[in-house]
């Protein structure tokens, strides 16, 4: 990924955050592979935050934060090789399947590189400190079922049927209730990155305000209660509007959504219910 590939993803990120049609997001490469990282002859420009002059995160962790930050749920689909940098924006996924052809590398020692703190205090997060520096320090490559039993991945499906698997479940995800999935990610995500102390609590209490009074004056639990009583299935349409995620409301900023890894972007609505889903730019 270049410079310019990396700089892409907030546009992208915004414009999938603002679409409603959008119900689901999926991260994927272009071809055979997720992504083979950042483009190394361009380094020193891709890392480079211009407001401190060091090269400590640029356009890599202004990318990662912007598909972090998406209030839709986002899924990383991975074949093939997934090295370097392209393991971050995996990483900045809510969640990741892997293609049994799956391999899997994070290798800054490999080339004398830090990485930018926001990706490794990730990778802490998904697999554990011991995890995260085997992988950091060795800059080995694991394969998808290892990656597995690593915490990295999710689930792990043949190759054959990959992208059969990814679309039922990006389906199935689009089918349930956008204001449940979108709480209960900021709810995660803020018990995550705020802690157990006293501003913790203050911050997930905020959440929980939040998207309580969303529950009780939108018709999405309505929709719910009243399909599973009547045995049927239901026909969820609350999917917000631009910006209309707590913190981009709170703070008067827009949060992000996706992008690809070298890669092609796949959102669009599917054909039954105009849920925004996969498919091809």
């Amino acid at each position: 990924m270049t410079e310019a590939m990396w700089r892409a993803l907030e546009p992208a990120c915004a414009r999938l955050a603002d679409d409603a049609s959008v119900r689901a997001v999926v991260v994927r490469g272009a071809g055979t592979d997720f992504s083979a990282g950042a483009d190394i002859s361009d380094l020193r420009a891709i890392l480079k935050d211009e407001d401190s002059g060091h090269h400590d995160g640029g356009a890599v962790a202004a990318g990662e934060a912007a598909l972090a930050g998406l209030h839709k749920p986002t899924i990383a689909a991975v074949e093939g090789y997934c090295l370097g940098g392209a393991w971050q924006i995996a990483a900045a996924s809510d969640i990741r399947l892997a293609s049994s052809d799956a391999t899997f590398g994070i290798t800054p020692a490999k080339i004398g590189i830090v990485y930018p703190t926001a990706g490794i205090e990730r990778l802490v997060r998904i697999a554990g400190p011991a995890t995260a520096k085997y992988l950091l320090f060795s800059g080995d490559f694991v394969d998808a079922e290892r990656a597995r039993v690593l915490g990295l991945v999710q689930a792990v499906h043949p190759a054959e049927t990959f992208w059969d698997e990814v679309d039922t479940f990006v389906q199935r995800l689009a089918a349930r209730s956008q204001l449940s999935i979108q709480a209960m990610k900021d709810i995660v995500d803020t018990v995550v990155s705020s802690g157990t102390g006293e501003t913790g609590a203050g911050d997930l209490q905020a959440a929980s305000n939040h998207w309580q009074h969303l529950m009780a004056t939108t018709g999405d639990a309505q929709t719910g209660i009243g399909a599973f009583l009547a045995k049927q299935t239901p026909e969820f349409t609350w999917n917000g509007g631009p910006g209309t995620s707590r913190r981009s409301a709170e703070h008067g900023a827009k949060e992000g959504v996706h992008a690809d890894t070298g890669a092609g972007i796949r959102t669009a609505p599917d054909t039954d219910a105009g849920r925004g889903v996969m498919s091809e730019p």
